[in-house]
């Protein structure tokens, strides 16, 4: 039977709410893995599940230092408590951008595994209780092995890369775009992949071999109708921010006057990435932006974009660099 590790960090998948009903109001991070173990005793048929609890709390209370921990954590255990696999609880808002962060930065081909839930632990027809089971079958098959860092939900298996949140409450919230699912586990049990991630990741990804300590400042600015660029400008005059992310409109475009911004904070040693606020599609090279020297984020959400501008930041500091890791990545 496979020795697999739980990081709890929170979230809905762990919370209380004031009554079954209760499925906005309730509170993250009350019950942990002995009671997960208790009121899901069909764990202990899948695997050897071993529980810690790393954090209690919502995931918008997630930010960098905590990602930074929890790679230490999931490289100890793997390496040196040699488990076959890892699976993360967490809350759903961030969920997304701390499992790329590890997709990143972890040199491992074994399975690790995130996973949340949009209705709390107490509540009426939770998907708490079957998440939980569907990541453990994940992240204990030889199938997973050498894919990245992946995110279970509703039966679907996604890459971190790609996968998102799409909805405020539904279960079906987690999805993958254009792109779609990687696998899925069926009421048969069987954890089934019908695609693998192309670009690198893990054990193929230079930064997974990094001492990381800290992570360079990287802000998003979202591009609107009539964008003033205050917002660059004032992060230009800040001397800890290394980069912003634009979430741009269309194609990745931005306003005449955040152009003007850009350049100005250009010119003061911060690197920009184009993404689009759209949600599908790549951010390519455009004639018009040459001489604003951005790196074009292809594909990636914004809020994944800004890890791999973070990532990157720890050993590039010239566009050319930065533009082939958001090529490869």
């Amino acid at each position: 039977m496979k020795k697999i590790k739980v990081f709890e960090m929170g979230g809905t998948i762990s919370a209380q709410g004031a009554n079954r009903l209760d499925m906005k109001d309730y509170q993250s991070g009350i019950y942990t893995g002995d009671y997960f173990a208790e009121q899901i005793p069909e764990l202990k048929n899948i695997a050897d599940v071993t529980f810690e609890s790393f954090l209690r709390i919502s995931s918008t209370e997630v930010d960098a230092p905590h990602w930074i921990q929890l790679r230490e954590k999931v490289i100890y255990a793997l390496d040196v408590e040699n488990y076959d696999g890892i699976v993360i609880t967490h809350g759903t808002n961030t969920l997304e951008e701390s499992a790329y962060f590890l997709h990143l930065t972890v040199p491992t081909e074994k399975p690790i595994v995130f996973v949340g839930a949009q209705r709390p632990f107490t509540g009426m027809s939770t998907d708490a209780h079957y998440n939980l089971v569907q990541a453990i079958r994940v992240a204990q098959s030889d199938t997973a092995k050498g894919k990245g860092v992946l995110v279970v939900l509703n039966d679907e298996i996604s890459c971190a890369r790609e996968v998102t949140k799409t909805n405020t409450y539904r279960l079906e919230a987690f999805q993958s775009g254009q792109f779609g699912y990687l696998g899925f586990i069926d009421p048969d049990k069987n954890v089934v992949f019908y695609r693998e991630p192309t670009r690198k990741h893990t054990y193929e990804s230079e930064f997974a071999s990094l001492n990381i300590t800290e992570l360079p400042k990287v802000e998003i600015i979202y591009s609107y109708a009539g964008a003033t660029g205050h917002l660059i400008n004032y992060l230009a005059k800040q001397s800890d921010y290394q980069g912003i992310v634009t979430a741009g409109t269309g194609a990745g475009l931005i306003s005449p006057t955040e152009l003007e911004a850009v350049k100005n904070a250009r010119e003061k040693g911060m690197f920009i990435a184009r993404s689009s606020r759209v949600g599908n599609g790549r951010v390519v090279q455009i004639n018009g932006y040459d001489r604003y020297d951005f790196v074009h984020a292809d594909n990636l959400l914004p809020q994944k974009a800004r890890i791999l501008l973070m990532v990157s930041l720890l050993t590039y500091d010239d566009t050319t660099s930065l533009q082939h890791i958001f090529d490869t990545y």
